[in-house]
């Protein structure tokens, strides 16, 4: 069963038409990379995949259910399997580093609070913070804590599915490098799927184990980076035109 599995999907704001007939699936374990011009539907296609926006006709199942069918404590639970990432963090400015990755187990219901702390400390550990750094507000952090925070909270519930947002968008190449390297060995780990959003060829390239290229309102490639280069669309062949890119792909084929 795919993590993900799109079918027919249309997106439609008024008259406007942003996808048509789009189908995709992500297999578990994968590394999906999407791409696509400003305005082609990625965020919008990311934020039907969490259920915060409802799809105007098709079908989209999480580990074969849909968010919106069945009782609420079903999308409850669903809801669990999956964390995401937001662009610029979207941490609880009010709220400490610790209180922020905490949240999501609080609101289970279900856990004490030395529990709570103790998964809070293994969460700040698996993305390389100590535990001084929970008492640390938000505002006291730089963009690489923000980020790393922001994907302790994503990952607190262990999801099976983490969907990120340009995960890399306004670290400098340094901490670009080192982000990426912590979400692949955590991947590799924990074996979660991912779904992210970047328009960074670096983060692209070394995240993703295969490519979705959206454009036209719909999927026009999807493979790995080789195969989706082989594709004959304008958008394609000019996202990947640079010599870095060539080089990059060269590199994987070999």
């Amino acid at each position: 069963m795919p993590a993900i599995e799109i079918r027919g999907l249309c997106t439609r704001f008024g008259d406007v038409v942003i996808h048509q007939d789009i189908d995709l699936d992500v297999e578990a374990g994968q590394m999906l990379g999407l791409v696509g011009g400003s305005g082609s539907g990625k965020t919008t296609l990311l934020r039907e995949i969490v259920g915060l926006l409802r799809p105007s006709a098709g079908t989209l199942k999480l580990f074969g259910r849909t968010l919106f069918d069945g009782d609420h404590e079903q999308g409850r639970a669903l809801r669990r399997r999956f964390g995401m990432l937001f662009q610029q963090g979207a941490l609880f400015s009010a709220f400490s580093v610790f209180d922020n990755i905490a949240f999501p187990l609080r609101e289970l219901r279900s856990l004490d609070e030395a529990m709570i702390r103790d998964l809070v400390l293994l969460k700040l550990a698996m993305v390389e913070l100590e535990p001084r750094h929970g008492c640390l507000m938000p505002a006291e952090l730089s963009g690489g804590m923000i980020k790393r925070v922001a994907l302790a909270r994503a990952l607190s519930l262990e999801p099976e599915l983490l969907v990120l947002d340009e995960p890399t968008a306004g670290l400098d190449p340094d901490r670009s490098e080192n982000f990426i390297k912590l979400l692949k060995l955590l991947q590799h780990e924990l074996g979660f799927t991912v779904v992210m959003v970047t328009h960074d060829l670096d983060t692209l390239l070394g995240l993703a184990t295969r490519l979705a290229v959206l454009a036209d309102q719909k999927i026009v490639a999807c493979g790995t980076a080789a195969e989706v280069l082989a594709v004959d669309h304008p958008f394609v062949q000019n996202f990947f035109a640079s010599k870095r890119a060539a080089a990059a792909i060269r590199e994987e084929v070999a």
